[in-house]
């Protein structure tokens, strides 16, 4: 082990670290009023150490917990540093979360501070402020709009930190005694589950979890100081903190918050990182995006486009992988570069990516290929709240679109007698607080993890996940049902946003779906279809005709394979309304509430396992502003073509 391993065991100590060894490189970036504004570790080293004294003149202590709402801003991310050199624990919230959502983690954690982004957020605690008595101090970011908030518990952060300044100058040796008195044992960060079965469990994690896992990635990778980084996803998940957080830390390298959620891809493009995450849906939303505007581009566009696509589908994956290519296929792949490829990579912000990851979801087996034939080395990933991210990762060479690669640095993975996952490694967490059961439920005394997720290795040694273990079921007839992985099949077409599968204990499966309202609403202004709404254009025959094409087709290819070619889709409706997380339809992560969505829209499962051709249903749905109302509809039910099990095999096959 190293002697900056030994002796850097926690993020302050990193900070301090770099702040020496690395004092004028950038740390951060951010974007304000159209500007970037950059912060050197130096900078950032000094703002923090006010910050913690500051927080501490104010009155949080060690082990008190520090709740943080709103989107990636640096101040937000100093604020986690900041509770650590004090021994606090920070506890990241999703900023979209409603006022309800956000009194149940601060009331769950005993959070005793927060640090609010802005007037939005502010005004979500104070709403709460009443159900939260051991809130006890509101600190916030931006300060417009709240001129005239008086309350006495509120707090602008360049007040605390000018308290912090006189503390410190009270106390000079305050900031280098906390940071010296922590340890890699102690509590580094508390994050909250999805809840995709009931409420959120706190996830405590430890310096020495989230620090040695990101190091051990960032060393397989390589990924150095001179990396870039966009940080856009939210601080309360479990990859941003590893991605925008640990591993800037570890490695040392710079990243960069975006001005707002609706600049994310200009920022992208602006910034031009080298290490980007996405989960699967934004690659797909990207390449959507770039197919509709070929559909508008002019006929020798479309030509060259397909032209070199197809050139970079034959070889550009062996040309990113090393191996060997004939002469005229690399030049003609170079000229591809010149006219399609790079342009293409630099409209959609990714020319300097050397490495992606996409996780969460499967990533259909075209769109992956589609990145990394035009030179992207994007990987597929598996990980967990509880691992802080990494069990497997591809390894480089060996990247196969189906599988989720092998054990990360430092990992150890089995299967169980029912197939499923558990690992164990140096990201294994705490516990779950203030919930003992759960957490001899999931982890075992020797330190292994129970994942929930059913999956096998292949021939390879690389692991392929199926399925959530207790979503894993069986039709009436005894064959394996697996709704994640025919959800994931449909979700790979660009026209469809969201599945629900339903089969368990039935005679077939049948299925949900939401049609991708950008790409559907694209095709039909090309066509001339007037439509005034979601439910208008998800009722159309021409749009039924489309969806039930995909159906046919993914239960042709579900008939290729033998663990699941009995489970194909033979009824299906489409959604009158987009599944949403404001609905309890989804989780703040755009995880599937099964159990929610099976009681809520009983009606239709039963109707899809009839003979019935339509279905009223009348649902109650939040609008933006909070208010609720009513959307009824009458819903057509399509029968959908099956294939003979064996059949869609022999035709691949002959092709």
């Amino acid at each position: 082990m190293s002697t900056q391993t030994e002796t850097n065991d926690t993020f302050p100590k990193l900070l301090r670290y770099n702040a020496r060894v690395r004092a004028e490189r950038p740390a951060m970036r951010e974007k304000d009023l159209g500007i970037w504004q950059s912060w050197s570790w130096a900078e950032v080293y000094e703002e923090v150490s006010d910050y913690a004294a500051g927080l501490y003149a104010l009155g949080l202590r060690a082990g008190d917990k520090i709740a943080i709402i709103g989107d990636n801003r640096p101040r937000l991310y100093w604020t986690l540093t900041a509770a650590q050199v004090i021994g606090a624990v920070p506890v990241p919230t999703y900023a979209d979360s409603v006022a309800e959502e956000i009194q149940f983690v601060l009331d769950h954690a005993e959070a005793k501070f927060a640090m609010a982004e802005d007037q939005e957020q502010v005004d979500k605690l104070i709403d709460q402020k009443d159900h939260l008595p051991g809130l006890e101090v509101i600190l916030f970011d931006d300060s417009r709009g709240l001129r005239d908030y008086n309350q006495s518990f509120l707090w602008n952060y360049e007040a605390v930190l000018e308290k912090g300044r006189e503390f410190r100058t009270q106390n000079p040796e305050f900031i280098e005694r906390c940071i010296d008195g922590r340890t890699g044992s102690d509590v580094c960060i508390m994050l909250y589950t999805s809840g995709t079965t009931g409420q959120p469990k706190g996830v405590v994690h430890t310096h020495d979890s989230v620090l040695i896992t990101a190091r051990n990635a960032a060393e397989l990778e390589g990924l150095n100081e001179r990396d870039e980084v966009l940080a856009y996803l939210p601080m309360a998940w479990v990859g941003d903190n590893i991605f925008s957080f640990g591993q800037s830390y570890a490695a040392g390298f710079c990243v960069s918050c975006p001005e707002s959620s609706d600049t994310v891809l200009n920022d992208l493009w602006e910034l031009g990182p080298t290490y980007y995450f996405a989960p699967p849906r934004i690659f797909e939303n990207l390449l959507t995006t770039v197919m509709i505007r070929m559909e508008d581009a002019g006929k020798l566009k479309q030509r060259m486009f397909h032209y070199f696509m197809d050139h970079a589908k034959k070889v550009g994956v062996d040309i990113l992988d090393g191996r060997s290519v004939g002469l005229m296929d690399r030049i003609k792949y170079g000229l591809g570069e010149l006219l399609v490829y790079g342009p293409l990579k630099n409209a959609l912000g990714l020319s300097r990516v050397r490495l992606g990851y996409t996780a969460g979801e499967a990533i259909g087996p075209e769109i992956f290929e589609f990145y990394r034939s035009i030179g992207i080395n994007l990987k597929q990933l598996y990980g967990s709240t509880e691992a802080a991210v990494f069990i497997t990762i591809q390894p480089n060479g060996g990247i196969k679109p189906d599988t989720v690669g092998v054990p990360a640095p430092d990992v150890e993975i089995k299967l169980s007698d029912r197939g499923e996952v558990l690992f164990t490694g140096p990201g294994v967490f705490k516990e779950y607080y203030k919930n003992p059961e759960s957490t001899a439920d999931t982890k075992t005394d020797d330190n292994w993890v129970m994942t929930g997720d059913a999956g096998f290795f292949d021939d390879e040694g690389q692991l392929k996940i199926i399925d959530r273990a207790k979503d894993v079921g069986q039709l009436n007839d005894g064959t394996l049902f697996a709704p994640k992985y025919i959800e994931n099949k449909l979700k790979f077409f660009p026209n469809i946003k969201e599945v629900v599968a339903f089969g368990h204990e039935r005679d077939y499966c049948a299925a949900f779906i939401n049609i991708d309202l950008e790409a559907v609403g694209n095709w039909a202004e090309r066509n001339g279809i007037a439509y005034a709404s979601y439910q208008e254009l998800a009722s159309l025959p021409q749009v039924y005709e489309q969806i039930q094409a995909h159906v046919e087709e993914t239960n042709r290819q579900l008939s290729t394979e033998e663990r699941v070619a009995g489970s194909q889709i033979k009824r299906f409706l489409l959604l009158h309304k987009m599944l949403d997380a404001d609905d309890g339809e989804l989780t703040r992560t755009s995880k599937v509430r099964r159990r929610y969505i099976a009681e809520k829209y009983d009606v239709l499962i039963e109707a899809l396992y009839s003979d019935k051709k339509n279905c009223r249903i009348e649902t109650e749905v939040t609008y933006e502003d909070g208010r609720k109302g009513k959307l009824a509809a009458d819903l057509e039910i399509r029968d959908a073509k099956t294939v003979a099990i064996g059949a869609g095999a022999a035709a691949q096959a002959a092709e």
